[in-house]
């Protein structure tokens, strides 16, 4: 296929576009900057798509368009970068299916979370659960809606829920610092559910949706192995062979993040249901396999 993608400079489409071209197919890269680090056989286009314009041109000449475009939500949230949050990604979206609504017989793979199902509790969170509450339940809400959309103008829409996303870099490069010096520890009362992937198997999940004709609606992007917060911090720190012994409280988290701290004191124990059906194996469906293999990477790179 050919295909177009949006935000793919970030940790995520770092991974996906080598693996669409690994596969066969060709991609072109629209970023903000023009600049990107993929190869040079890779075409990138200098453009935004939270602003209509040329580029909308180029979503017809393509078989599929890969949207990953947002801005980041782990930050202290205001009422402007809230706001930042939504437009991003329902701008992006709304002008991506607007340059759709001129073709037909297109593929459209639009992000999303699992923040779509709120704080789950214990509850198991499969594509038939409800949308959950708060902020980034709104948000995802919105988000998938202007996606759909497409299916209007005859499109396929495919739309992974993302979870947690383990590899050498991303969220995980964040922990790994106090965790490897032994300061790392379990959030809050650490009950909270952790639901995850392995960067490989998040590659592999887009490209089946991609290529898979009968793939359409919401689909779980996570481990089939959901953990407790707590269950994660003993993996991580058994994977780099030290203690877990300083918590963070969650008043604390608080004072840092803000109301932002729900996303890390509550949690969603997904399962990928609607892959299974489909036929879709994990590779690392286990946290300490997963966590085994991405580990050494971080070390060699530290000690390089």
């Amino acid at each position: 296929m050919k295909i177009l993608a949006f935000g793919a400079t970030g940790f995520v489409g770092a991974h996906l576009v080598p693996h669409l071209r690994e596969r066969g197919h060709e991609v072109t890269v629209v970023a903000r900057s023009g600049k990107t680090r993929f190869s040079p056989e890779v075409p990138v286009v200098k453009a935004d798509p939270v602003t209509p314009g040329p580029w909308q041109d180029l979503v017809g000449d393509h078989d599929a368009v890969v949207n990953l475009a947002g801005s980041p939500v782990m930050t202290r949230w205001n009422k402007a970068g809230k706001e930042g949050i939504l437009q991003s990604r329902i701008l992006s979206t709304r002008h991506i299916v607007d340059a759709l609504a001129r073709t037909t017989g297109k593929t459209l793979l639009c992000a999303n979370a699992i923040g779509f199902y709120g704080d789950g509790g214990d509850s198991v969170c499969t594509e038939e659960t409800p949308r959950g509450n708060g902020f980034l339940a709104e948000v995802c809400k919105a988000w998938q809606a202007e996606a759909l959309h497409a299916q209007e103008f005859g499109h396929r829409v495919v739309i992974p829920r993302i979870s947690v996303v383990l590899g050498h870099g991303g969220a995980l490069a964040k922990m790994m610092t106090p965790f490897s010096l032994g300061l790392g520890g379990r959030i809050g009362n650490g009950r909270q559910w952790f639901s995850w992937i392995h960067i490989d198997d998040l590659t592999r999940v887009m490209s089946f949706l991609l290529e898979t004709p009968a793939a359409s609606g919401p689909f779980n992007a996570c481990a089939p192995g959901p953990v407790t917060n707590a269950r994660f911090t003993q993996a991580l720190a058994q994977a780099l062979g030290r203690r877990a012994i300083l918590p963070v409280p969650a008043f604390a988290l608080r004072l840092v993040l803000g109301e932002a701290a729900g996303m890390l004191l509550t949690g969603q124990r997904c399962h990928p249901e609607a892959l299974k059906s489909l036929g879709f194996a994990f590779d690392y469906p286990d946290i300490d396999a997963a966590l085994a293999h991405i580990v050494p990477a971080f070390k060699a790179a530290r000690s390089a």
